[in-house]
């Protein structure tokens, strides 16, 4: 008896040391951002920062065309993963027999661990030639193709917690609906999915960081030109990241420089969106877990 509560006071010491550490992680991490990146403002104005020319060997630090680049990719691939993500989870847990289950649930998490190096590969060598003839682009490396990727690799995050927001539904709702006379498709979408929409949500939230923080595959696939996309046609033209700048150019810059400073900034805005996303993701999953409480009592 007195071993086994030393082993949960052991676990529990073990997770608190884990939880804080996590909090100074990010503090540090947060500290060195602003350290490296705040003295940006004293030799470059936010007129300039926020201009539409990114072009550092003339001084030139306009980074509203990668923030573009990279929104323009992320909604391009929330577009693709989104309905294809809640869809597979709502057939995995709604509609599959148990042994496609089974064969699905395992197909989901692998494809969360293809390595984004690969993924470029499949883009260079596949994607963007197919893209470049079938648009008649005279290059396939485009945002478009950097969002199908980034689709791709969003679709294993939003089945995941999509599936287990369906999954913790009550059972008696279904069985309600389907007593008064609503058929399994009228349950499906007009009962179980509005009850996990919360669940959904977060899903679409953390989707939307997993894309967004990604550098690899963008940096590979999407031309790398940092243009400012105008109209829908931007989707099919060259664009470049805020991940794809800090990871090709973080290596060729004097430290201390202006140039350095600047893609210090870069990471600092990046940090900014990924904090709002995930705050968003917990004031949302919060708020779920807030309604199962009153719904329970």
């Amino acid at each position: 008896m007195i071993r086994e509560k030393f082993s949960e006071r052991l676990i529990t010491r073990i997770i608190q040391v884990a939880g804080y550490l996590s909090i100074l992680y990010i503090g540090l991490i947060s500290i060195f951002l602003l350290k490296e990146g705040l003295p940006t403002l004293y030799h470059v104005s936010l007129s300039d920062l926020f201009g539409t020319r990114w072009y550092p060997i003339e001084s030139y630090y306009g980074i509203l065309p990668l923030m573009m680049g990279s929104i323009t990719i992320t909604i391009g691939a929330l577009i693709l993963a989104v309905p294809l993500g809640v869809a597979t989870a709502i057939y995995i847990s709604e509609i599959a027999p148990p042994w496609m289950r089974e064969i699905l649930k395992p197909l989901v998490e692998i494809l969360a661990g293809f390595p984004s190096v690969v993924m470029g590969f499949i883009g260079i060598l596949i994607l963007s030639p197919f893209l470049r003839e079938a648009f008649n682009l005279p290059t396939g490396l485009s945002a478009l193709a950097g969002a199908i990727l980034l689709g791709w690799a969003a679709i294993p995050t939003i089945v995941s917690i999509s599936e287990d927001a369906i999954n913790s539904v009550p059972r008696s709702y279904r069985e309600a609906s389907l007593a008064l006379g609503s058929t399994e498709w009228e349950t499906i979408w007009g009962v179980t999915l509005p009850a996990a929409r919360s669940g959904v949500m977060t899903a679409v939230m953390l989707g939307i960081g997993r894309v967004i923080g990604e550098t690899m595959t963008v940096m590979m696939v999407t031309g790398n030109a940092p243009i400012m996309p105008k109209g829908l046609s931007a989707i099919l033209m060259p664009v470049r990241t805020m991940t794809a700048t800090i990871a090709s150019e973080m290596g060729e810059v004097a430290n201390g420089s202006e140039h350095y400073q600047v893609l210090f900034f870069i990471g600092i805005v990046l940090f900014l969106f990924s904090f709002l996303i995930n705050y968003l993701a917990f004031t949302i999953s919060s708020r779920r877990l807030k309604r199962s409480e009153r719904l329970l009592s």
